[in-house]
């Protein structure tokens, strides 16, 4: 009996001490636990604001995209603004030369048919002593001394009356072409009645001028004188066939630009 009681009391602390070592290695088993827990929540952390920073460049980074793409935009519409306004200035430009080449043509055309005119008109004088031609949108009508005045003199002679005449009523059916008139001389210089070749050139122009609007109603606001004495020759002075070539009368005619000009003005 009492052996007994004896195992049963061992038996009861066997229990006991098994219980203790149950419960101590739970105890650490759990504190183990919580520091593997506390180390993952610490690396939790660690991730979570390393993605918070990520999170934090890439709004700024979408910021400074939109910030980006609104200045292009804008940069891109003041492009496009310019780029439709030097379009807007490339079409008129090449409106405006169009119109002004129309007008050129214009001039050209009206100079050949003013040329046609004058040669018809002044058919049957000599061809060495009138010539004419056309060049740079203007007729020029070129008179010998001899076809117009004796030598040394402004006076006009019958046959440069008679050319005057039909060049005159070609002129006067013609209101719209300007009428200048140059006096040429050779470079031997003038001892009559002439101070000098100057003198002599300017006389024989207005001379020719007061017959056209004097003896042949031509519109003296379209007329202009000049006298260019030796210093525009077309030949050689030093023969006697350049001298006479340079002695001599040009009327250059010139259709109105009225229109041309006032284009150019724009």
């Amino acid at each position: 009996m009492k052996t007994g009681k004896q195992f049963l009391f061992i038996l009861a602390i066997g229990i006991i001490f098994l219980s203790g070592c149950v419960a101590k290695k739970k105890y650490l088993d759990s504190q183990i636990q919580l520091r593997y827990l506390k180390n993952d929540s610490a690396q939790l952390a660690y991730k979570v604001s390393t993605l918070n920073d990520s999170i934090a460049k890439l709004r700024q980074q979408i910021n400074d995209l939109n910030n980006n793409y609104a200045q292009l935009s804008t940069s891109a519409n003041a492009t496009q603004s310019q780029l439709s306004e030097s379009r807007k200035s490339l079409q008129e430009q090449q409106q405006k030369l169009q119109q002004l080449q129309n007008l050129l043509d214009q001039q050209k055309q009206k100079a050949e048919e003013l040329r046609k005119k004058m040669t018809d008109a002044l058919v049957g004088f000599n061809a060495s002593d009138l010539s004419i031609s056309q060049k740079n949108g203007k007729v020029y009508v070129s008179l010998s001394e001899n076809l117009l005045f004796p030598s040394g003199s402004a006076v006009v002679n019958p046959q440069g009356k008679e050319a005057l005449s039909r060049l005159a009523d070609v002129l006067n059916v013609n209101p719209d072409i300007s009428v200048d008139i140059e006096g040429h001389t050779d470079s031997i210089p003038i001892r009559k009645r002439y101070e000098d070749n100057w003198a002599l050139s300017t006389a024989r122009a207005t001379s020719i001028v007061r017959i056209l609007v004097n003896d042949y109603k031509v519109d003296p606001v379209r007329v202009i004188a000049s006298g260019h004495s030796l210093y525009d020759p077309v030949d050689s002075n030093s023969t006697e066939e350049g001298r006479a070539r340079n002695r001599r009368t040009e009327i250059i005619l010139s259709p109105k630009l009225d229109e041309l000009y006032k284009l150019l003005e724009q």
